[in-house]
């Protein structure tokens, strides 16, 4: 299946900005040594691609998902073969004590590229798994800086998101106040980041969840009323890599919006994908009907379809990868823009943050409301919408 097709594409994006910076960008990689931090996730998986095919000294890949790192190591080998650089991968939690070991015990990189978040909008349904996510996106983020400074590492790059830009829900803040922590660490040592159109069909996305589906014969579901920018997978991964490798310190890549990059409602990429698959479109009028239907349409050529609109928490109405009062660089590259950061004093804040949230979880437990109040204070125009639905009551 060509998903670029199902995007709406003929073409991949980045290709004339990788071909015209080739020669240094391979120059570069093959003289130096990588640790990919979530490097099993989708966007993990395809930086690591990026950089071993660029016959690294060292590439060394970190992650809490055993399976996915297994499923990595044999699409490299089956894809690219082998290097005659240190390629490992380390099945570790990054806030653990095993990992600080693993760090202790080499921890010399020149590049340090995090890649691990907790991304979905839904982890905010709940105040426990919300902690989790500003552990993961925040406080590990600084770490793993800390880390780097202190190894002496020459550049540290984090992934962040399109939801960071003016963001409505806890996820896109939660990335938005890890820039600020960014920000502060860029004092010590260069950082870069990239801003992300969504991933087609990476792992727990409503794409992917369509594979899912047909597989366990079940009826796909897709809001019509939702527009997304989608890049591939390989896409995501020379994004990561150009910003990695070229960005100054603070700046902030992002695909660049033309006519090859445009909005897509999931309900139409739903349609493409099941004509692609040999089915018609049958649209339900509710769960219970897509339900039942499923049972006997897929015989007759049919797939039962649910389209609706969207009623839950966190769903930003559009996409942006940057606000007003930014700078942006349109230039320097064809289909990538650059967001270029001064430093700005937001030591306060950070300390606020971090001394607030250690008070909550210094609690016996803790409600949503006081991390929205907290979020709300770092972020004072932070435009969250709290609907009380959440995707996972719906199919």
């Amino acid at each position: 299946m060509n998903i670029l097709e199902l995007i709406g594409r003929e073409k991949e994006l980045f290709t004339n900005d990788i071909n015209h910076n080739e020669a240094n960008l391979s120059q570069i990689v093959s003289n130096s040594t990588f640790l990919v931090i979530g490097g099993a996730g989708s966007i993990g998986q395809a930086v690591t691609k990026e950089i071993f095919k660029r016959k690294p000294i060292k590439l060394h890949v970190v992650d809490i998902n055993e399976n996915n790192m297994v499923e990595l190591v044999r699409d490299i080998r089956s894809s690219y073969g082998y290097i005659e650089g240190d390629f490992q991968t380390f099945a570790l939690d990054i806030g653990t004590k095993e990992y600080d070991a693993f760090i202790e015990s080499d921890g010399k990189y020149d590049y340090v590229l995090n890649l691990s978040a907790l991304k979905h909008v839904r982890s905010e349904k709940d105040p426990f798994t919300l902690m989790r996510m500003i552990d993961v996106n925040i406080f590990n983020t600084k770490k793993t800086i800390l880390q780097s400074i202190k190894k002496g590492s020459k550049k540290y790059f984090c992934v962040s998101t399109d939801k960071a830009a003016n963001p409505v829900n806890m996820m896109g803040a939660s990335k938005r106040i890890m820039e600020l922590f960014l920000m502060e660490m860029s004092k010590y040592i260069n950082i870069s980041t990239a801003r992300f159109a969504n991933v087609a069909f990476s792992d727990g996305s409503l794409l992917h969840g369509f594979n899912q589906r047909i597989q366990k014969n079940q009826p796909i579901v897709a809001p019509n009323d939702i527009k997304r920018y989608f890049v591939i997978p390989k896409e995501s991964g020379e994004l990561c890599l150009m910003s990695c490798i070229f960005g100054e310190n603070r700046d902030i890549f992002f695909p660049k919006l033309s006519e090859s990059l445009h909005l897509m409602t999931f309900s139409d990429i739903a349609r493409k994908y099941i004509t692609n698959l040999g089915y018609e479109v049958f649209e339900c009028d509710s769960e219970d009907n897509a339900r039942k239907f499923v049972e006997t349409l897929p015989k007759e050529g049919k797939w039962p379809c649910l389209f609706t609109n969207s009623d839950t928490t966190g769903e930003k109405d559009f996409e942006e990868f940057f606000t007003d009062n930014e700078t942006i660089d349109f230039n320097t590259f064809e289909n990538l823009g650059v967001i270029k950061n001064p430093y700005i004093n937001r030591s306060e804040e950070v300390e606020l943050f971090e001394k607030s949230i250690n008070e909550i979880k210094n609690q016996p437990t803790w409600s949503k409301q006081e991390i929205v109040d907290l979020f709300y204070k770092i972020i004072p125009d932070f435009g969250h919408k709290e609907t009380g639905k959440y995707l996972d009551s719906k199919m």
